[in-house]
């Protein structure tokens, strides 16, 4: 189950880093980034992020447990607000995408806390 976890996030991350890195101009200004080093920065990190999640599902430990839980509370705590503060700012469909990948995060992160590996010694 843990390393179920780690893979749907990759699955998740991964695309949408590499979409963001390549964010096609016309697609940045119907969504309003201006600046394009903004958008191709933050699909670099997404990217690394995601990465980093397919190498630490081969070996998970306690410590990359906590950083996928970590990660996945912090991105639901960033989203969900703006998804419900958003009001007419953001189209209904953006505003379920946000909202269902909140979900998604949510429920992988407590994957993650149910397969965290115990402490016992490998004596």
């Amino acid at each position: 189950m843990l390393r179920v976890a780690f893979w749907l996030t990759a699955l998740l991350f991964i695309p949408l880093g590499l979409y963001l890195y390549f964010l096609p101009p016309d697609v940045a200004s119907l969504i309003g980034v201006s600046p394009m080093w903004l958008a191709r920065g933050a699909g670099a990190l997404v990217l690394a992020w995601g990465a980093f999640q397919v190498a630490a599902s081969f070996a998970p430990d306690r410590v990359k447990v906590g950083g996928l839980v970590g990660g996945h509370l912090l991105l639901v705590a960033a989203l969900v607000p703006a998804a419900l503060r958003g009001g007419d700012a953001l189209p209904g469909a953006v505003r379920t995408a946000l909202l269902v990948v909140s979900g998604v995060l949510a429920a992988l992160a407590v994957m993650g806390i149910l397969g965290t590996p115990s402490r016992r010694s490998r004596l």
